[in-house]
């Protein structure tokens, strides 16, 4: 049976994306029809639970014609959501593909200014959820008018709750998020350098960084995404282990990251410890970058790359 997940995004986005074969300045570009996506970074890990079988509850601000198109989209998919109605027109994010050169172009909006009664609802509306989830996942860039203590706050509401807070966004947000204490962070290299406030130049520094948040109780469960590189996986041990990603195809790296944090978050989920979960992480994250434009990952690909991990492992021993 899998324990219970609710997903914040305060920022989240109706993705576009396209291809055209060649980028061209000063002419009109002719691109191919567009796909649009519900995005944004818990939005997308609610998604790509529902896509690995998995259940959660994702609550959003939502406004605009945009939003009535992102609320459809959502419904579409199955996943089960709350939203904050808001004044603002919700953004649109656009990925253009380019064929002739095989490179991704993407143009990330900064999304509309919130009242200070429209977030402070999303706070409300996650405290008032009943029963209180196991895990909440707090994800994806603020918005302007969102102060940058948000997810230090989302850290009180979420103790409060006796939920497992894990976070996943950047900068000074992070920064904050980490003073408050959580349960997981999801740093990528350079995230972490901003953590400790240093340019993380080898891998002892880099194991020595993510010790350091865990020995200072910022987090009990540190995960920094290295890309192709896999993962470093830090325990409330202190001990560290570098997880190695499976070699995939890449069509297009949008939504690997929250994949990723959707297959460890549901792999705790449903009783996996903490280094069986985060393998099924990875595994979601080699399936998502194997889909074109803003896809997420797939259930038949996140389990066969997660079959292959376990058995690559045994062989290793």
């Amino acid at each position: 049976m899998q324990k219970s997940i609710v997903t914040l995004t305060i920022n989240p986005t109706l993705d576009r994306s396209t291809q055209i074969e060649v980028v061209t300045p000063n002419e009109k570009l002719r691109c191919d029809q567009p796909d649009r996506e519900p995005g944004g970074g818990g939005i997308n890990v609610s998604r790509a639970i529902r896509r690995l079988g998995g259940e959660s509850l994702a609550i959003y601000p939502c406004g605009g014609p945009m939003g009535e198109t992102f609320q459809r989209l959502l419904e579409d998919e199955g996943v089960t959501h709350r939203t904050i109605p808001i004044a603002g027109w919700m953004r649109e994010n656009l990925t253009v593909f380019e064929g002739s050169s095989n490179q991704q172009f993407d143009f990330d909006m900064p999304g509309p200014e919130l009242a200070n009664a429209e977030w402070q609802r999303t706070l409300d509306e996650l405290a008032d959820v009943d029963p209180p989830p196991d895990y909440v996942v707090a994800s994806g860039s603020c918005p302007p008018g969102v102060p940058t203590d948000f997810y230090q706050r989302v850290s009180d509401v979420s103790k409060e709750l006796g939920s497992r807070l894990v976070v996943d966004t950047s900068g000074r947000p992070l920064r904050l998020a980490a003073e408050a204490g959580v349960y997981l962070l999801k740093p990528n290299m350079r995230e972490l350098g901003h953590l400790i406030g240093e340019t993380i130049e080898s891998e002892e520094q880099q194991v020595a960084a993510a010790r350091d948040l865990v020995e200072e109780s910022k987090a009990e469960v540190v995960v920094v995404s290295m890309g192709a590189g896999g993962a470093l996986l830090v325990t409330p041990d202190g001990k560290a282990e570098h997880l190695r990603s499976p070699t995939v195809p890449i069509r297009s790296r949008v939504g690997a990251g929250d994949s990723m944090v959707a297959g460890i978050v549901l792999g705790l989920a449903r009783g996996k410890d903490v280094r069986d979960a985060t393998l099924y992480g990875l595994a979601a994250g080699g399936a998502a970058v194997m889909t074109p434009g803003t896809e997420l990952c797939r259930l038949e690909d996140t389990d066969r790359l997660y079959r292959h991990l376990i058995s690559r492992e045994i062989d290793d021993v």
